[in-house]
């Protein structure tokens, strides 16, 4: 916010990280371009990036927009899914998505219904009675077949849905999908549900055994391996910023704290992915409540290592760090290994730069306040 107006990010922009060279490079694009929204929800599937919902200042959005990543030409372009079949979901924000055999599927969010779209899934927050508008939050499913450009709403075949609830998260692992925490009116919670995706049969809560996280919204889940979840920040029901990463495990049903995380790093409505060697990689968001502080926006990644490296990684990891004293022996490798030497040389130094950057501002801002 500035001066008390939303302003939002261009949304004319692609920007792409390259794991390798730790390199971001900024596109422009093209094509029918989405309204800069936040609380959009997006996933890939098959090399296209899918938006859907958000809110802007024209309110609730239950839009749906792709791009193809895969282009050929380095150009890409939006474009507005207009000739699906079916109903789309009604307009929401802070929604999740499960990505499953082609499908998008999507679950709960905070929104607007009309008066005659009012149904259990819903959970009234706030009301215009004049224009027979209700605000609130869902616990619906409703999926998008990328094939076919449908919109349908599974029948729930069993099982105890979770409450309704937005600013949650989710993950897939194997046919089930996996939501945890969320808010629903002043309540942050932290539980956790399945719902089995080839049956649509609900888990109900999952108890579990051992020590949990606490209560959190903002938060993410990211799949690592076949049976671990890996959750890390959120806000907590006491509205403070978290830092700790916890690993869930299918298998044994219980929850692990990481010790080694840094606890200054706290993270908020961030982004996470997994890497090629099972490191978690998280993005942006905020280190503050953005309710009540609008100053800790954060355009550094972290990236949480969850296993041990393959030797390669250490050994080019080494030599990127020592390429100044390697640096006779470096061009003597074979063509193959050189370049990912390279790319790695070059990963370091950015990490460097960055450092070298954040400690000059630091600094200087040091200088100012004495």
């Amino acid at each position: 916010s500035i001066e008390e107006n939303e302003v939002y990010l261009p949304n004319d922009e692609l920007w792409i990280y390259e794991m390798d060279s730790g390199l971001w490079t900024m596109h422009l694009m093209e094509g029918e371009l989405p309204t800069s929204m936040s609380g959009s929800c997006g996933a890939s599937i098959n090399g296209k990036l899918y938006i859907f919902g958000g809110f802007d200042d024209k309110g609730y959005s239950n839009r749906l927009y792709y791009v193809n990543l895969r282009t050929k030409n380095g150009t890409y372009r939006w474009k507005k899914i207009t000739n699906f079949k079916g109903q789309p979901p009604t307009p929401r924000d802070k929604l999740s998505c499960w990505v499953y055999k082609d499908r998008l599927i999507y679950f709960g969010g905070y929104g607007c219904r009309k008066h005659n779209e009012l149904s259990d899934c819903f959970d009234v927050h706030d009301a215009f009675w004049e224009g027979q508008i209700f605000w609130g939050w869902h616990n619906d499913v409703h999926v998008f077949d990328t094939t076919t450009q449908t919109w349908s709403q599974p029948a729930i075949r069993g099982g105890d849905p979770p409450q309704p609830r937005a600013a949650h998260a989710c993950a897939v692992l194997g046919n089930k999908g996996y939501i945890f925490g969320g808010r629903v009116l002043q309540t942050r919670m932290n539980d956790l549900h399945c719902l089995n995706l080839d049956t649509w049969t609900w888990s109900g809560r999952i108890n579990i055994s051992g020590e949990k996280p606490k209560d959190r919204s903002w938060h993410t889940l990211t799949p690592i391996g076949d049976d671990r979840l890996f959750l890390f920040g959120g806000l907590s029901s006491d509205n403070v910023p978290l830092s700790d990463g916890w690993i869930h495990s299918i298998t044994t049903n219980g929850w692990k704290q990481l010790t080694h995380l840094p606890k200054s790093r706290p993270r908020l409505w961030h982004t996470a992915c997994l890497g090629k060697e099972g490191e978690v990689m998280v993005f942006g968001g905020s280190k503050e409540d953005l309710h009540f502080m609008d100053t800790g926006h954060c355009s550094d990644l972290l990236i949480f290592q969850t296993q041990p490296y393959s030797l390669l990684r250490l050994c080019l990891d080494c030599i990127g760090k020592n390429a100044a004293l390697l640096k006779n022996q470096i061009p003597c490798l074979p063509s193959k290994l050189l370049q990912q030497v390279l790319k790695k040389i070059t990963f370091w130094a950015a990490v460097n730069h960055r450092q070298e950057k954040k400690a000059e501002t630091e600094r200087q801002s040091q200088l100012n306040t004495t």
